[in-house]
């Protein structure tokens, strides 16, 4: 059998198992989409649009430190550590960039790693990058008793779970010689003051921030914040900024000025609260901080039946399957937005239960 041959085999593993996917084609104009993590809604914002027009140029021209060397790299870092409450921050070029980069150079000064069990794929195979002992946690616990030099790796908000952790509890557990390093993608521009996510309160050098630009702030883009030396040795030793083409500075200069309007969306935050606690409300979910609100329906099957029905009522609500999931947690993830309607969350309340009710 020809190596083709296998992977037409592996494709139809796939599809039985029920966790076949492909990129959709059609175009979502009439649907009420509940699919995007644009929670504020700054990704059609026209100040955020109309600085993206007014870029003086489109691509960085190569890594930063090469020809990617841009004014608005710098500027941006800076406001984004100023609104955490960090000495520095570095941009990578996604989030996911930042955490391939990151985890392996801070995995260097520690014994080993833990990390929570439903950590997002980008600190997964981060840690698996560093090479070094590791042990997963139960979600929701503390990370187990350590007596070595530990790198403990956590979501602020988990997301595919809705849920956020105490990070004032990891943080007193903390030894000397640990560092903490938490991923506030869905946290920042949601939670906190300002927006800048659950670990702004904590003003320790152990704690290490990674973001995205991509989420509420309706950009593209990601980056580490933290103590001054420690971005010094990211430029030095993170593979992914080293090698990786720099962030295009026409998507920084529209990261600022979403930044810039993050900071004070004070209103907006209140509407999007507002809006999950309404749909949480109406399907008689428990109260949460996040925007995301997951229903789980358990099969592969039985999420994406329902998924395809909402789709019909013009509903968008991808089904979230293994191995997005554990098995038999296949769910809808709904992302809640500041610019929903109420209308909105409530044709979606009524829809949500027919479907789960006919399958």
């Amino acid at each position: 059998m020809t190596y083709l041959g296998r992977i037409e085999a592996a494709l139809d593993e796939i599809r039985g198992e029920s966790r076949y996917r492909e990129l959709p084609t059609r175009q979502i104009s009439g649907f009420i989409d509940f699919s995007s993590n644009d929670y504020l809604g700054l990704a059609t914002d026209p100040q955020v649009v109309e600085a993206f027009k007014h870029a003086t140029r489109v691509g960085s021209g190569g890594a930063r430190l090469l020809g990617g060397r841009h004014r608005e790299h710098f500027l941006l870092e800076e406001e984004l550590a100023a609104w955490l409450g960090r000495e520095r921050a570095l941009l990578f070029s996604s989030g996911y960039h930042a955490a391939l980069g990151a985890i392996p150079v801070l995995a260097e000064f520690t014994g080993r790693i833990l990390s929570d069990e439903l950590n997002h794929a980008s600190l997964i195979d981060g840690i698996r990058l560093a090479r070094r002992t590791h042990a997963i946690y139960r979600h929701g616990r503390r990370a187990p008793r350590h007596d070595e030099a530990s790198l403990i790796v956590s979501e602020s908000i988990f997301s595919m779970e809705g849920d956020a952790i105490d990070l004032g509890a990891m943080l007193a557990q903390l030894r000397d010689d640990d560092i903490l390093l938490v991923d506030e993608a869905h946290a920042l521009g949601v939670v906190g003051l300002e927006g800048a996510g659950l670990a702004r309160r904590l003003d320790d050098p152990r704690v290490v921030v990674l973001g995205t630009l991509s989420k509420a702030l309706g950009a593209h883009g990601g980056f580490i914040a933290g103590p001054a030396p420690l971005i010094d040795l990211l430029v030095n030793r993170a593979r992914t900024f080293i090698f990786d083409t720099a962030l295009p500075p026409s998507l920084a200069l529209a990261a600022r000025i979403a930044l810039m309007l993050a900071r004070s969306a004070d209103d907006r935050r209140a509407r999007l609260h507002a809006n999950a606690a309404r749909l949480r409300a109406g399907l008689a979910l428990s109260p949460g901080a996040s925007a995301i609100v997951p229903v789980v329906v358990g099969s592969e099957e039985r999420a994406l039946g329902i998924a395809q029905q909402l789709s019909e009522r013009r509903i968008l609500a991808p089904a979230i399957r293994p191995p997005t999931v554990p098995p038999g947690a296949s769910r809808l993830r709904f992302s809640v937005r500041a610019d929903h309607q109420a209308e909105q969350i409530d044709f979606l309340i009524d829809e949500l239960r027919q479907c789960i009710a006919t399958l």
